[in-house]
C-alpha cells in the first residue's frame, strides 16, 4: 500500500522512508492480513509516536491473561461506537467477529452493546467502559466496585480503563486526521 491511498488530511509518508522497526511491522501486517490498516499509515505522520501507540496498544490488547481478546475488542467496539469513531468501529469489529468467532456480535455490540448476547459480567465491562470513554467527569468508585463485585480483579479493571482511554485517543486522531477503514475489514469474518 503507498501513502497516496491512504485517507488522511495530514501527510502520511512512503513506507520506505520509515524506520527499519516500522517498515518490518507494516510488512509483517501486509503479509498476515493482506493489506496494511490506514491507521498505521495515517499515524506514520510522526513515525516516534507510532511506535508509542503500536507498544500500548500490543501490551493491552495482546495480553493472554485477564480479559480475553474478545472481551477486550468488545471494549474497543462499544467505546468507539460510543465516541463516533467509523474507523474504530469497523477495523475492530472486524477483530470482534474473528476473535469472538460470532459474526453478528461486532454489529449488536457497536449498535447497542445491551440488546448483545453478552454475559452478566460483559455488560458491566462495558457499561463502566462507556461511561469512562462518553462521561469520563461521571466516574466514581463506585463504579470499579460494581466491576470486582462482577469477578473483575484489579489489573483487569486496569485493562478495561486502559483500553478505553487508548481508544478514546485512537478515536480522536481518526477523526483529527479524517481517517477511513480499509474497505477490507468491511467483510472480514462475515
Amino acid at each position: 500500500m503507498t501513502a497516496s491511498t491512504v485517507n488522511s488530511r495530514f501527510p502520511v509518508p512512503e513506507v520506505a522512508s520509515l524506520p527499519a522497526d516500522l517498515i518490518a511491522r507494516i510488512e509483517e501486517l501486509q503479509e498476515k492480513m493482506g493489506f496494511v490498516p490506514n491507521v498505521f499509515l495515517a499515524l506514520a505522520h510522526r513515525p516516534d509516536e507510532l511506535r508509542a501507540f503500536i507498544t500500548y496498544h500490543d501490551l493491552l490488547m495482546d495480553k493472554a491473561e485477564g480479559l480475553t481478546k474478545a472481551e477486550r475488542e468488545m471494549i474497543v467496539v462499544a467505546t468507539s461506537a460510543a465516541n463516533g469513531c467509523l474507523y474504530c468501529t469497523v477495523s475492530h469489529g472486524a477483530f470482534l467477529r474473528i476473535r469472538s468467532k460470532q459474526p453478528q456480535l461486532a454489529d449488536q455490540v457497536a449498535v447497542n452493546y445491551r440488546e448483545a448476547p453478552l454475559t452478566p459480567r460483559q455488560r458491566i465491562m462495558l457499561d463502566y467502559a462507556t461511561k469512562l470513554a462518553a462521561t469520563p467527569w461521571l466516574v466514581e468508585a463506585e463504579d470499579l466496585e460494581r466491576l470486582a463485585e462482577a469477578g473483575f480483579d484489579q489489573e483487569e479493571i486496569w485493562d478495561i480503563g486502559a483500553i478505553t482511554a487508548l481508544f478514546a485517543m485512537s478515536n480522536r486522531l481518526a477523526s483529527h486526521t479524517g481517517m477511513h477503514p480499509n474497505p477490507e475489514f468491511y467483510g472480514m469474518a462475515r
